[in-house]
């Protein structure tokens, strides 16, 4: 069989509480002196709330509640010498930078990065997460919305996960507390 190079995320739990895989990518994510940084990202949206929301205002069709997992690798491989926490300050610095710009582009503004603290994960890794605060304003809607990112070392490899859901008005029933629950369960579960 051979070796995926996708992050390994929970599928059953994921398509139990109604996640469905939206997209499943394979780009460079960014260059560091000497080497490309590619990762293999799989991204997940719940879209019962998307559908929720777009039915009482069209200017909601986004994917409000998503997370996604990413595996990081180095090409070529880090010299022999060089860990991954040699590196791990600049690639830290750049996923923050690379996650915010996704917010942005998704239509989400003000992002403001809130704290910082750590986390055991399943595997018995520790990720340092960083909180995310942000809104979406347009026509009908104003909301706040609440994101989470994190990354960590696993075996010499990076792993990044993170997500966001909304945490303000909006013209449906909602429950951050839940969704900030499910999303830190679901970052724990990667590897």
């Amino acid at each position: 069989m051979a070796h995926d190079p996708f992050p390994t995320v929970d599928t059953d739990r994921l398509e139990t509480a109604g996640w469905v895989l939206d997209e499943r990518t394979d780009d460079t994510l960014f260059s560091l002196a000497s080497v490309r940084v590619e990762g293999r990202t799989l991204l997940y949206e719940q879209p019962d709330l998307r559908r929720r929301i777009r039915e009482t205002c069209e200017e909601g069709d986004l994917p409000w509640r998503f997370f996604f997992a990413t595996r990081l690798t180095f090409v070529p491989p880090l010299a022999p010498g060089i860990g991954p926490m040699s590196v791990f300050p600049m690639v830290l610095s750049e996923s923050r930078r690379e996650f915010v710009a996704d917010l942005e582009e998704q239509g989400f503004e003000a992002v403001e990065r809130e704290r910082t603290q750590r986390m055991r994960i399943d595997s018995g890794d520790r990720v340092r997460l960083t909180k995310y605060a942000a809104r979406f304003e347009t026509g009908d809607l104003d909301t706040g919305v609440e994101a989470w990112f994190g990354v960590w070392t696993r075996s010499g490899e990076f792993r990044i996960a993170g997500g966001a859901y909304p945490t303000g008005e909006l013209p449906v029933d909602l429950d951050p507390t839940s969704y900030r629950e499910e999303l830190l369960d679901l970052i724990r579960s990667v590897a």
